[in-house]
């Protein structure tokens, strides 16, 4: 790929810095050396999560044909690559992010695989971000429904990822560590792609396999504090204990393993590589950044105005979205992110800003994030556009897709959670930029 000049086109540039940050964590580069030796018995691989697919894709390529390997992995509806051709590991796609039937029937038959593992066995857990919607199934006592309406809630209320999945591992009969004690007495070796702030296995798609330190007391306390209405079992089975999940230093998890693969801090610094090589100093913000979106991009726009160009500004993590009561637009994190950073930035003429899921998906469109011009909010207002109304309304997608500066570049079969670039010091083409694959 042919780099293309910051300054001529900051918006094919910045695309490209996407893209490296992307390729950096792409499982058919991670994961092979990280497989661990097979084992005297079978070897069962299970596993949930928007990269998953490709996880198992690149496992089946890596691993030995003539030794023993089944198992079933969870991943999102389109996100199994189209050159993946199962061979030894089923494949089951399902909804994200409020599960279907599709994924708790999955992850039932995920569960009753794990029965009858000996000690000679091994069970590869591949899990990555989007597995606790995907490996949806139910504590005693509570149904499907239940589950989805409570990740609606959860969705609009504001939480951040480690309020959600603590709450979600208590009401789930795999998350928290639950579904590496099924494999017993079968060694577990976890192999994690991380998509949240702190890269904290345990609130990694709920952590499946490992220990919890998160209480019942904390997931109500959680539940409490954003006023989410609990089904009555949930309430009971929190409020008794029943729920509780198994705790570090449970020595059931004794001799299990567990790698993270990749992490945003990886992609982050594939991209500051890139810019560097292009001549810019590169500012890295962190990869671990959480907070209203449409608040950070605010901030984010107060530090370009007082940073020397030319200058980029990197920074990853997830942010959030607070619905409220108000009935939203098309929006997610990122577009809410650049639009709050276009109304603090009132069209400085030297700051673009580029912003994404990883995943290739911001939200529930079909839109990994979008492009931020210098001209974006001149150009929404001579369309008849509001953009602070359209930011109240979180609409911040169809706003960027009035423009054609959303960024769609379908499933990337990984996940390492948000990425953002801020490129001050550039008055280069305000042109068109396919933005596309």
């Amino acid at each position: 790929m042919t780099q293309t000049s910051w300054r001529a086109d900051p918006a094919a540039f910045l695309r490209q810095l996407f893209d490296a940050a992307v390729a950096a964590a792409q499982p058919g580069l991670v994961l092979p050396a990280h497989l661990p030796a097979p084992p005297r018995g079978r070897t069962l691989v299970v596993g949930a999560g928007k990269a998953s697919a490709a996880m198992a894709q690149a496992l089946e390529g890596a691993w030995p044909q003539d030794a023993p390997l089944s198992g079933l992995v969870i991943t999102r509806y389109g996100h199994v690559p189209p050159s993946y051709r199962p061979q030894r590991i089923e494949i089951v796609e399902a909804a994200h992010p409020v599960p279907d039937a599709a994924g708790e029937a999955a992850a039932a038959r995920l569960l009753a695989m794990t029965q009858g593992l000996t000690a000679d066995d091994l069970v590869i857990a591949l899990i990555s971000g989007g597995g606790s919607a995907l490996l949806s199934l139910p504590a005693p006592g509570l149904s499907l429904a239940d589950k989805q309406q409570l990740n609606r809630q959860l969705l609009a209320c504001g939480a951040s990822i480690h309020e959600m999945n603590a709450l979600r591992k208590h009401l789930s009969s795999l998350k928290g560590g639950r579904l590496a004690l099924a494999c017993a007495p079968a060694l577990v070796h976890t192999l994690v792609i991380s998509d949240v702030p702190g890269d904290d296995p345990a609130v990694i798609a709920s952590g499946p396999t490992v220990p919890d330190a998160s209480t019942c007391a904390d997931a109500l306390s959680i539940a409490s504090r954003y006023g989410l209405q609990l089904p009555a079992a949930a309430l009971a089975g929190l409020q008794s204990g029943a729920f509780e999940t198994p705790k570090p230093g449970d020595p059931r998890f004794a001799g299990h393993r567990l790698q993270l693969i990749a992490t945003p801090r990886q992609s982050l610094d594939a991209a500051a590589a890139l810019a560097r090589s292009a001549g810019l100093h590169v500012e890295l913000l962190g990869d671990a950044l959480e907070g209203e979106a449409r608040e950070l991009g605010a901030q984010h726009a107060a530090l370009a105005r007082a940073t020397a160009a030319p200058c980029l500004l990197l920074s990853g993590g997830e942010t959030t979205v607070t619905l409220g009561a108000a009935k939203a637009g098309r929006g997610g994190r990122a577009t809410e992110y650049l639009l709050g950073c276009a109304l603090a930035l009132q069209g400085d003429a030297q700051t673009w800003a580029l912003a994404a899921d990883t995943d290739g998906i911001d939200g529930v469109g079909p839109h990994a994030g979008a492009l931020l011009r210098p001209d974006s909010l001149a150009r929404l207002r001579a369309l008849g556009l509001d953009p602070a109304a359209c930011l109240d309304a979180h609409d911040s997608a169809a706003a960027f897709d009035a423009l054609g500066d959303l960024l769609c570049p379908g499933p990337t079969f990984t996940n390492v959670n948000d990425f953002r670039a801020v490129l001050i010091g550039s008055t280069g083409t305000m042109g068109r930029s396919d933005l596309e694959p």
